[in-house]
């Protein structure tokens, strides 16, 4: 008698016994987390490395040079690439697989980078950046949904904060990539052309990995779908996990595709969606990358006003983000991704007052006429690097990884591709809007306004989380769809309600 027919009909299984594993316990696990990871990687390089390839660009081009529209198109056209990348990524991951999605990311992204090396002039330049966006958007969308499906449940959060981290140590690995090749002949094409040694090392290692078993079973490739879940599980509960796998898969056609359309008819879809896209928006909205677009101006203020010192900066601030991360991904499947968020925000707000606070002081002459060079201002200077500081500090661990754990489990088989794609979309899309319109927001309302209005947007993506996101902490893929039933529907009197378990 298998486990789901000893639960019941329902395939419920909260009378299951809690499993421990850790992070390294399964070698296999480790490897493909990592290896799909990689895409991470590449979508962290490709954000971070421009703002110091753009400084030479500008010099070997003089149309570059004296064209400021120009220059942020060459910037910006790698997120338009991942926007159509993210919004395409999702039905190539339903249609074709995560394993065929993530080579073709790489396909693209190598041949971007190549492009971007040999680029004679800056319009191939630009055509280059949409290809590489367009690969960094479909690994954007690809590589949480298959380390998610090939993870534990117990662990499921900490994994997919993996990618996070690989995001984060992609920026890091831009700045140190942009130092070492400053003095190189060629630098600008070197720092863009080596971005496609990791996607070629990924699509390699790729090809001896397999599929996701979570797809192969939606494809009625149940066979090799259980041959992969042999070889994350033991014996005594590979049983249980085909079991899970089954009900998941109950009631999906196979041969009938999911379209955008089908995610706004179904109310719990409607839910659930609502939830994913909203945190990856306010990951944008609450202002990461305008923070660390003004780490140099702040460090600055602190009375240090070598621009070297301020480049050197941005690699430490980078550095802490990925520090961050690593505290996330202990603390995501240990407190639970809810709380985890909801604490995250809760800092992200007092450190958006506190930099307010010191660029409305230094703005307005209120600690003295010599702000920036008496000793008032030394001081507050260093109030704004606290802030910096706490900023980070409690953003990375929560607001970084949550989003992008939460939307690869809380959707149901076969919305999983489709959704993940959608919201990925949003969070791109959010990070073009506040990266175009951050300069204007400052002119009109100045830096310490900018910073307050972003403190509210956290305030509301508190109430946001607080109100519309269910903890999923611990719960396997079937529990999460009926999660979103009790939402839409209500609770089935006859069981525990999910939702108050989580609550």
């Amino acid at each position: 008698m298998t486990i789901l027919s000893m639960a019941g009909s329902s395939g419920t299984l909260d009378l299951l016994p809690k499993r421990k594993m850790s992070y390294f316990s399964n070698r296999y696990v480790v490897g493909l987390t990592v290896t799909a990871g990689i895409g991470g990687l590449l979508f962290g390089y490709d954000t971070g490395v421009i703002s110091g390839a753009l400084l030479y660009i500008r010099d070997d081009f003089k149309v570059v040079r004296e064209n400021r529209f120009l220059q942020e198109t060459i910037a910006s056209m790698a997120l338009v690439g991942a926007m159509i990348g993210a919004s395409g990524g999702g039905w190539v991951n339903d249609a074709y697989g995560r394993k065929r999605a993530t080579l073709l990311a790489d396909v693209v992204f190598t041949i971007g980078s190549l492009v971007m090396c040999a680029a004679p002039d800056p319009y191939v330049l630009i055509f280059g950046r949409l290809l590489v966006g367009l690969g960094a958007g479909v690994a954007s969308v690809t590589a949480p949904v298959y380390i998610a499906e090939a993870s534990p449940t117990e662990i499921r959060g900490g994994l997919v904060g993996t990618n996070v981290l690989m995001i984060t140590g992609g920026q890091v690995l831009s700045y140190l990539v942009n130092l070492a090749f400053t003095e190189v002949p060629g630098t600008w094409r070197w720092m863009l052309g080596v971005a496609a040694v990791p996607a070629i090392i990924q699509f390699f290692l790729m090809l001896l990995l397999p599929e996701s078993p979570h797809w192969l079973y939606l494809k009625n490739d149940k066979a090799k779908a259980i041959a992969v879940l042999a070889k994350i599980y033991d014996r005594d509960r590979l049983e249980e996990e085909i079991d899970m796998l089954a009900a998941a898969s109950d009631d999906v056609q196979p041969e009938k595709s999911v379209s955008y359309f089908d995610v706004f008819r179904v109310k719990e879809m409607r839910l659930a969606f609502f939830a994913g896209a909203g945190l990856q928006a306010f990951q944008q909205f609450t202002g990461i990358n305008t923070v660390m677009y003004c780490s140099p101006t702040i460090v600055k203020m602190a009375g240090f006003s070598s621009n070297q010192l301020a480049l050197l900066l941005s690699l430490i601030v980078a550095a802490m983000n990925a520090a961050g991360t690593i505290v996330g991904i202990y603390l995501i499947d240990r407190c639970g991704r809810r709380l985890l968020a909801l604490t995250s925000l809760s800092g992200v707000i007092i450190s958006l007052l506190m930099l307010s606070g010191a660029f409305f002081l230094q703005s307005t002459g209120l600690c003295g006429v010599h702000t920036l060079h008496g000793n008032c201002g030394t001081r507050l200077g260093r109030f704004a690097v606290v802030g910096l500081a706490l900023y980070i500090a409690f953003f990375s661990p929560g607001m970084g990884p949550v989003p992008w754990a939460v939307n690869s489990e809380i959707y149901p088989e076969a919305y999983r591709g489709v959704c993940g794609g959608m919201s990925a979309t949003v969070n791109w899309m959010s990070n073009l809007i506040v990266s175009q319109t951050f300069l204007t927001v400052v002119s009109a309302v100045g830096t310490a306004g900018t910073f307050l209005i972003i403190a509210g947007v956290a305030v509301v993506a508190f109430v946001f989380v607080a109100l519309f996101v269910p903890e999923t902490k611990g719960l396997t893929f079937e529990q999460v769809e009926r999660l979103w039933r009790e939402r839409a529907w209500g609770s089935d009197g006859g069981r525990q309600s999910l939702l108050a378990a989580g609550a």
